[in-house]
């Protein structure tokens, strides 16, 4: 599974970041940045060779995603040699990434009125569970924080039942990582206007809560009800839900539209069943869903597959990661990659009809000293 030779232009080909080492977000943005050609330089901590934790991390490093086609280099922040290659490092750097609490950077002399002093023109990007101000700042957290206290998490879950955890990817991934290399990309293009160094506070609460932007606008004008499972796109609509085959599959359904929800009628054998008949009227609801579930519960998922593959009914089955890896249209798109045994996804978005970049297998601690050092222009 290896990507085509083909490449686009990479559009951050070019562009240096400097990612001080951390976990899940900071390390996700730095990722997207070198997917799309940024030269991506990781500051670690060194490994004590006579540590447990050293072979582990040495073991673990090639299937970590994240640090896929990063450079890395260990520097001791004590140590005025390892200083001085991190200062150099900064000077050439046009972003500099970190995860850690508030004042942590400040505190090892590397906050941003000391790196802007080093290099004026330097993209600063902070990457927070709750920003760097106000009072949640100094308090530790994960992704179920940051999105229970958006609002988020609450409007996820079936009805009459508590809030579903949606892995880690609404906080840590997408108003986490993505929110942040969606600003450093701002912040990169306004550079052309002049405008050259800038500070970047994002926090993973307020990035949650941009994701779901639609969904608060639509609370806030009374389309939406404080009741999980009871609202158009949460699963109260029989039409936009997930239903269990015979053999323990599911397909999910996503007939919003009347004209998709009229193809999955007629696909199904439903067209002229009055249950189905008026899509839209909540009074319905109970008795449509028990239906479709009956339908959909009547034979396997193999079933629906093909009698719903090529028409717009707009459902589909729920892959397991491997059915996704061996389905022919992610297999058309070449959606993921194998990178020295780790298979994962492929970098995007297509640039002039290709990917931007082949992914490298993720660093060892350390891996990379002789090129960082030849880089900056040290001995």
């Amino acid at each position: 599974m290896q990507l085509s030779s083909k490449t686009s232009y990479a559009p951050l080909e070019g562009i240096v970041a400097v990612e001080f080492a951390g976990i899940g977000p900071g390390p996700f943005c730095a990722m997207l940045l070198a997917d799309l050609g940024a030269r991506v330089i990781r500051v670690d901590r060194p490994i004590s060779n006579g540590k447990a934790i050293a072979v582990e991390r040495l073991a673990q490093a090639r299937s970590d995603v994240l640090g896929r086609s990063k450079w890395s280099i260990a520097l001791d922040l004590k140590s005025a040699d390892s200083r001085s290659i991190a200062e150099a490092l900064l000077t050439r750097a046009d972003v500099l990434i970190e995860g850690y609490r508030p004042g942590v950077m400040e505190r090892l002399g590397y906050g941003p009125e000391d790196v802007l002093a080093l290099n004026p023109a330097i993209i600063y990007a902070r990457m927070t569970g709750w920003g760097q101000t106000g009072p949640l700042s100094s308090l530790a957290g994960h992704d179920l924080n940051y999105i229970s206290l958006s609002g988020v998490l609450s409007m996820i879950g079936p009805a009459g039942g508590p809030p579903s955890i949606p892995l880690n990817l609404i906080g840590d991934f997408g108003g986490g990582g993505m929110y942040m290399a969606y600003a450093i990309a701002a912040a990169l293009g306004a550079r052309g206007e002049g405008r050259r160094g800038v500070v970047i506070d994002a926090a993973m609460s307020e990035g949650a809560s941009i994701l779901a932007a639609m969904i608060f606008g639509m609370w806030s004008s009374g389309n939406w009800v404080e009741r999980r499972g009871s609202n158009l796109l949460d699963g109260g609509a029989p039409f936009y839900s997930i239903y269990r085959c015979a053999d323990g599959g599911y397909i999910g359904v996503a007939a919003l539209e009347p004209q998709f929800y009229s193809e999955l009628l007629a696909r199904l054998g439903l067209g002229d069943d009055a249950a189905f008949a008026d899509q839209y009227n909540r009074e319905t609801w109970v008795d449509m869903r028990v239906g479709f579930e009956a339908v959909f519960g009547s034979r396997p998922r193999a079933y629906f597959e093909g009698i719903l593959a090529d028409c717009d009914a707009c459902s589909f089955p729920v892959l397991s990661p491997q059915e996704a890896l061996d389905h022919p249209h992610n297999l058309a798109r070449e959606s993921f990659v194998d990178v020295g045994g780790v298979v994962q996804p492929a970098p995007g978005p297509l640039f002039d009809g290709a990917r931007p970049s082949i992914p490298r297998p993720a660093p060892f601690v350390d891996e990379h000293r002789r090129e960082v050092l030849d880089f900056i222009g040290f001995d």
